[in-house]
């Protein structure tokens, strides 16, 4: 973890020992598609006050930063990000509590994946978070973009959202005070959440256990999680599937390098071996223009893409 350059980011975080500073790293390493360019710095805290920390020296500096969880709906071009991403791994404590009126909460900060949120909800025999079966992220995207499926959204099942500000303060938004939609909220990209609390009923735990179970069948059978991929990559038009909409173009298995329209699934685009971020970037430009042609659509991407073309 010797800093291999990049002096002004080296001299905001100085003297933090115990935060991990990876730099010049490159984000194939990372991201579920196994591709993207390099990051000046992927710095990792093991706590919330560490987080705080960073993200004063960061703001002081006027040093770019962005929050990731596990990296399972980004795409960073090939010529990298400039700046900081702030790898919410580290936090990762989850707890289940109980309520008034009957019902619990699940406590789970940013770099919690909604995996262990939801085998928590099931040992717990708690009703509410199925929906999020088998969805790849982290507590901290799963909020920012409102995740969901099947119906639900995780505006549904959320009570408070913890957030940080430039100085690191910690505040508490209800349910109420955030503007959740479809795929998105009114929190800013660079928003730091550093986790939430999901409110959820006592219910069948085999029900439970039995739906989560149909639900991940029905993934991995329209999935193809045998290649690396960043999930949906469009949202959603209105009464139409992305990917029925993509089919219906004919570009199902259109292939641009390693980059590939799935065969499975025409809203996954997925890195057949040495796929770069500019081949999956050639891949939607093309869509999102046919759509635009032919239907007079307008596809939204719902993966995130930043930094910089090479």
């Amino acid at each position: 973890m010797t800093r291999t350059g990049h002096p002004a980011i080296a001299d905001a975080l100085n003297g933090l020992n115990t935060v991990k500073i990876w730099y010049d790293e490159p984000m194939s390493r990372h991201a579920s598609l196994k591709l993207g360019g390099k990051v000046d710095a992927l710095v990792m805290t093991e706590n919330e006050d560490q987080l705080g920390e960073v993200v004063r020296r960061l703001r002081a500096k006027n040093i770019p930063f962005l929050p990731v969880g596990n990296l399972t709906n980004i795409l960073v071009r090939d010529g990298g990000y400039r700046g900081v991403m702030l790898w919410m791994h580290g936090l990762n404590q989850l707890s289940c509590v109980p309520l008034a009126d009957g019902q619990y909460g699940i406590d789970a900060q940013a770099g919690v994946t909604l995996a262990k949120v939801v085998a928590l909800a099931a040992a717990e025999e708690l009703t509410g978070l199925e929906f999020c079966t088998g969805i790849p992220g982290s507590v901290g995207g799963a909020v920012w973009m409102n995740a969901g499926a099947y119906g639900m959204e995780i505006k549904d099942v959320v009570s408070f959202v913890t957030v940080m500000d430039g100085e690191g303060k910690k505040k508490n938004l209800r349910r109420d005070e955030i503007a959740f939609a479809y795929r998105k909220s009114n929190l800013s990209a660079d928003a730091v959440i550093c986790g939430a609390r999901f409110i959820l009923q006592k219910g069948n735990g085999a029900q439970i256990k039995g739906r989560m179970a149909e639900i991940m069948k029905m993934r991995q059978e329209k999935h193809p999680l045998q290649y690396p991929n960043a999930g949906s990559v469009f949202k959603n038009l209105p009464g139409l599937p992305a990917g029925k909409l993509i089919e219906e173009m004919g570009l199902k298995g259109l292939r641009h390098g390693d980059a590939q329209v799935s065969n499975l699934h025409a809203n996954f685009i997925v890195n057949k071996g040495q796929a770069t971020a500019s081949d999956v970037l050639r891949l939607i430009r093309i869509i999102q223009e046919k759509a635009g042609k032919e239907k007079g659509l307008e596809l939204e991407t719902e993966i995130v893409i930043v930094g910089e073309s090479l």
